[in-house]
Parts: structure tokens; C-alpha cells; sequence
């Protein structure tokens, strides 16, 4: 779940939910989208939007920074409850610019930015006891 400017403004959500896949693992199957590059803010690195051209629908995005990955709009699934949520295969990234009034739940790997450096080092995760307002987070420095 990604709580980015960029990522409420793409959905007009609190934040997105954003399957990542292998880009080997995954094909589209009827046309060809339409691409819309953005840079971004925090990296300087592309962050390419893939739509649809007749209706408008972002379908996925690929990214510079992360070659080889595939981030699904998660809400353009046929079902979105496809994708089985749990704190093993999840995290909410960049709460620093989240919502402030969005609830973390307890138990998953949150972070204030992302999960990485630019460099690549990994970043610890924030993982609270219970839920919390990301307006009562203590993130530090991002």
C-alpha cells in the first residue's frame, strides 16, 4: 500500500493498493497501452503509467529505479480481492506523506518512505502492536 502524493493523486485515494509482480509473470492480453512517463519527486527516476487509450483506466506501472517489476492498480482487477492481503506479503511505504487521519494496521512492515535508500540499502520497518493514525506515528527522518 502506497501512500505517496504521487499514489493518492493516481487514485484519488488515502493511498493505493499496488500488487507488485515479476514483469516475467505477467502479460497483457487484449491491446496495447498507452504510456504517460512521470519523474519522480523523491528518486528523479521514471515512473511510467500504463492506460488504457479508449477509457482512460491506468492499468499498471513500470519503473526506472526498479526494472523488472510491475506495479497493478490494484482497483482495476476484475476482483480486487484477488490478491490475499496479509502481513507477510505486504507493507505500507511512504506514511511520511500519507493521509493523516489513514489508519496503519498492526503487525506489517510500514515504513516512512520507502522500503530502500536510493543506494539500495534496505530500511528497517516501522511494525506496530496495534492500529495507529499515521498523524500519531513517530517516523523520524525520511
Amino acid at each position: 500500500m502506497c501512500h505517496c502524493k504521487f499514489c493518492q493523486k493516481a487514485t484519488g485515494g488515502a493511498y493505493m493498493i499496488q500488487p507488485v509482480f515479476n514483469v516475467d509473470d505477467f502479460a497483457v492480453t487484449a491491446g496495447v497501452p498507452k504510456v504517460y512517463t512521470h519523474i519522480s519527486e523523491g528518486s528523479g527516476q521514471e515512473v511510467r503509467v500504463h492506460f488504457c487509450d479508449t477509457c482512460g483506466t491506468k492499468i499498471f506501472l513500470t519503473f526506472q529505479r526498479f526494472e523488472g517489476a510491475v506495479g497493478i492498480f490494484g482497483g482495476t482487477l476484475d476482483d480486487p480481492n484477488a490478491i490475499n492481503i496479509t502481513t507477510d506479503n505486504a507493507k505500507h511505504i511512504f506514511l511520511s506523506d500519507g493521509q493523516k487521519d489513514s489508519f496503519i494496521p498492526p503487525h506489517i512492515n510500514a515504513f516512512a518512505a520507502h522500503v530502500v535508500q536510493s543506494d539500495g540499502t534496505p530500511v528497517a520497518p516501522l511494525v506496530l502492536d496495534q492500529p495507529e493514525r499515521i498523524a500519531d506515528l513517530k517516523l523520524g527522518p525520511t
